[in-house]
């Protein structure tokens, strides 16, 4: 009984091993090349589609690429973080997805060789910094404060104190 139960707990934690390394290597086939871009509805893709003044603002901002695939699950651990950066920081960060398993052209050009990576941009577009696996939110604010870029939450995004 006590050999079962050890070969189990081997096999799970192999696994996980393999589960939380998600190497690049082990990617499936490329599907068809799909736009990358923040993670947004259609609609709004639309919407930002027809106004190219849009894009012109967010290549003037710092950006967060976020580098993974959406069946990995640290990747999917990442995806609040981003929609909230987004959020509370609209207008000062452009924060951006791509999922390496539909675009494998993107590994190769950021260098990926684990996801999640992400890769801290400045205004100019010079990388300044890198980390690979789950980032918190605070601990990415952090990142980009450490390098001068401050961030300060959008007037939408403040939440009501509590007396």
């Amino acid at each position: 009984m006590k050999s079962n139960c050890i070969k189990l707990l081997v096999l799970v934690s192999l696994i996980a091993a393999i589960g939380v390394s998600a190497p690049v290597q082990s990617a499936p086939k490329p599907a068809p090349k799909v736009k990358t871009g923040a993670v947004a509805p259609k609609k709004a893709l639309a919407k930002s589609a027809k106004k190219p003044a849009a894009k012109k603002i967010a290549k003037q901002l710092p950006r967060l690429l976020d580098l993974g695939a959406t069946k990995c699950i640290l990747c999917k651990m990442m995806v609040p973080v981003l929609d909230d950066l987004r959020k509370e920081y609209k207008g000062q960060l452009d924060v951006r997805f791509i999922d390496i398993w539909k675009d494998q052209s993107a590994s190769s050009k950021y260098k990926v060789q684990t996801i999640p990576t992400q890769i801290f941009f400045d205004a100019k577009g010079k990388e300044f910094s890198r980390h690979v696996g789950f980032f918190p939110k605070e601990d990415i604010i952090k990142t980009f404060d450490k390098h001068g870029i401050k961030l300060k939450k959008s007037v939408q995004s403040k939440k009501p104190e509590k007396k």
